[in-house]
């Protein structure tokens, strides 16, 4: 580290050959691997150490999706592969590769010390997820991406990486379509003179700093998670898909998925008015209120919205978002006493969900008791934050839950940009549906195949003598702006606010073309008067702003996609096309046709499957158009020719 004056400020500068940046399960693996493939020039990033999605989500059992690892479970790495290329707009070489590096990836995690189940043979058994064939998935608890990055940062630690924590990367630097740096804020020295800014020189940068979870106000991500998409947008990296999201029935009081057992143990559904009047309200809503029964349960493995199960299990989050949106309610889980429709036990339930109860051995008199049986963990995790089942209802909304989009990256995770490739959910490697669980997975293999190729092409450190003008240029250009920025006064929490609020009405499950235009409208103009029109009172709030403008930057290309694809396709994926005079929900027993008037939508068409969105900035515009998919290769697997190629490729004889 060296320190150069610029503008009258003192900054700190280092030399490295790779950053990354992100202290989750996708960040620790790929600074793991990279020192694993003798890389000491390395260093690790963080806004926080304990913050993110990683370590600060999960569900009832939080899926790991993998290839089949039971003696009687036919499987193979192509039918992995096409399972994640069927989700539609996926590419195929990366589906390729994240079916194929699975198995290591996740016996890596296993040896490090993650403890997934094993029977008394020391087969890995699996069980059935969303847009799952087969039972892949396992978890080790509703924990289990936190006991993943606990176990990757102990081995980071132990090899002495460099970790420079409480650093905000706010600006990627690059000359010529390639990485040269990123210029990041200490917090820990915003009130001093250099105002924290720090500048690491480098020719390699891995993004694993999340998905772009800030432009949502109804979202289940962490508070600590806001992502850094942005970011690499303005540096001319394209993205992917970014029109493709999950959402799903979420707690918010303590922000937390409510899949499987939470559904399938049958919990009340109630509402609650302004005036505090509260009434089970599903029932309501159909002929019988077993008919809604067999569809809760059907929510525990059909979480996501689908717009292809809207008349069916997603009908749940259409009632709960019209009870919450358009009567003005909040809505809560009821564990604590049965539903409707259970007075004369399980006997009027789907023959499904029968069996299932009756098998779990989950027939006990009410919800929590049902829970406690099957999943007592699940209980465990609400009392640890405060939330005792027994003694009050669970608030929830229908949330963003996950972006199937991201940045564009090929076959080893590099993005458009030479040299900056992105890991985790930063990376856009999903399409329209995925199989629960594979999102976890995806941050193995994409960290490990970034690292990999890194570690075969890596461009030595860049001098930190050698500040080239261009990067200087930027360095001085940022510094300029950071001081327009004080004096003036910004209300960034109420601007935040209210964009979030705006993306929720209209941008999330239901996307209203209309309202979508209108407010890309109010979110550029935002942007064009960013640096003119806004302020902080101090430099501590440097970062509270800089995250603003990262996040107008994300919901306005998330909004181009967004646009393209319901003007294009009308519904699909988890996103529902409004149209006053569309479709209304239909299902058998369902009643409140007239009830959900508002949320008539426009069907899918089933086209542009096989094509993804690319998202690209241009000046002070995002443009977005359909890109054919790269299609699922048919690999040689003649072994002295792969082996050749091997050796080629490592540098071996």
């Amino acid at each position: 580290m060296r320190i150069v004056e610029l503008s009258g400020k003192r900054v700190d500068l280092y030399s490295l050959d790779t950053l990354v940046i992100g202290s989750g399960c996708a960040g620790f693996n790929a600074a793991d691997t990279l020192w694993d493939l003798g890389r000491r020039d390395i260093a690790l990033l963080t806004e926080g150490v304990n913050m993110g999605t990683s370590r600060n989500t999960g569900s009832d059992k939080q899926t790991y999706y993998k290839l089949s690892l039971c003696s009687d479970a036919a499987d193979s790495v192509y039918e992995l592969a096409e399972n994640l290329f069927e989700g539609g707009s996926v590419n195929g070489d990366t589906a390729l590769a994240e079916a194929a590096g699975s198995m290591r990836s996740f016996m890596k995690l296993v040896n490090l010390g993650v403890p997934f189940p094993t029977n008394r043979y020391g087969e890995y058994v699996g069980y059935k997820t969303d847009h799952d064939p087969r039972q892949r998935a396992t978890s080790c608890g509703p924990l289990t991406s936190k006991v993943m990055t606990e176990k990757l940062e102990a081995s980071v630690r132990g090899k002495h990486i460099p970790l420079f924590d409480r650093m905000e990367a706010v600006r990627l630097l690059t000359e010529k379509g390639s990485v040269r740096g990123v210029a990041a804020l200490d917090k820990s020295r915003l009130s001093q003179e250099d105002w924290g800014v720090t500048v690491f020189l480098c020719n390699q940068v891995i993004l694993a700093t999340g998905g772009p979870a800030i432009v949502y106000e109804a979202s289940v991500y962490p508070q600590s998670q806001t992502g850094m998409t942005g970011m690499a947008l303005e540096a001319g990296a394209a993205a992917c898909n970014l029109q493709e999201w999950q959402y799903g029935l979420a707690s918010t009081k303590f922000r937390w998925n409510l899949s499987g057992t939470y559904q399938q143990v049958l919990p009340r559904y109630m509402a609650r008015d302004k005036e505090g009047r509260e009434r089970e309200f599903l029932p309501e809503y159909f002929a019988a209120p077993e008919q809604a029964l067999n569809l809760v349960f059907l929510k525990g493995y059909q979480w996501p919205f689908d717009t292809r199960k809207v008349n069916g299990s997603s009908l749940i989050d259409l009632i709960v978002y019209h009870e919450i949106f358009h009567k003005g309610n909040r809505v809560f889980l009821d564990y604590r006493t049965n539903p409707r429709g259970l007075e004369k036990g399980f006997e009027a339930l789907s023959r499904e969900a029968r069996e299932y109860l009756e098998r779990s051995g989950a027939t006990q008199g009410t919800p929590l008791a049902r829970l406690a049986h099957m999943n007592p963990g699940a209980v465990e995790l609400y009392a640890a934050h405060g939330i005792d089942l027994c003694r009050e209802p669970l608030e929830i909304n229908l949330c963003a839950q996950h972006c199937n989009g991201g940045l564009a990256v090929d076959l080893n995770w590099q993005t458009t940009v030479s040299g900056l490739y992105a890991a985790g959910e930063a990376a856009g490697t999903f399409g329209i549906a995925r199989p629960g669980g594979s999102a976890l997975n995806s941050t193995q293999v994409g960290s490990q195949r970034a690292a990999e190729h890194i570690g075969e092409t890596c461009r030595k450190p860049v001098p930190a003598e050698k500040l080239s003008p261009k990067t200087e240029q930027a360095i001085k250009t940022l510094l300029a702006q950071l001081g327009a920025l004080l004096g003036n006064e910004e209300n960034f929490p109420q601007q935040r606010q209210v964009f979030q609020n705006s993306m929720s009405w209209w941008a999330g499950h239901l996307r209203s073309l209309p309202e979508m235009e209108a407010l890309a409208c109010r979110v550029r103009e935002a942007l064009d008067q960013f640096w003119e029109k806004t302020g902080v009172a101090s430099p501590r709030e440097f970062p509270l702003a800089l995250k603003n403008r990262d996040m107008l930057l994300t919901q306005l290309a998330m909004l181009s996609a967004m646009e393209l694809t319901t003007g294009e396709c009308g519904s699909r994926g988890s996103a529902l096309a409004a149209d006053p005079e569309g479709d209304k929900p239909a299902s058998p027993g369902f009643t409140g046709e007239e009830e959900l008037e508002a949320c008539r939508f426009r069907p899918g068409n089933g086209t542009r499957e096989r094509e993804w969105v690319q998202t690209l900035w241009e000046g002070r515009e995002f443009v977005s158009r359909f890109v054919p998919v790269r299609p699922l290769p048919k690999t040689d697997d003649w072994f002295e020719t792969v082996w050749k190629e091997y050796r080629e490729r490592k540098g071996s004889r």
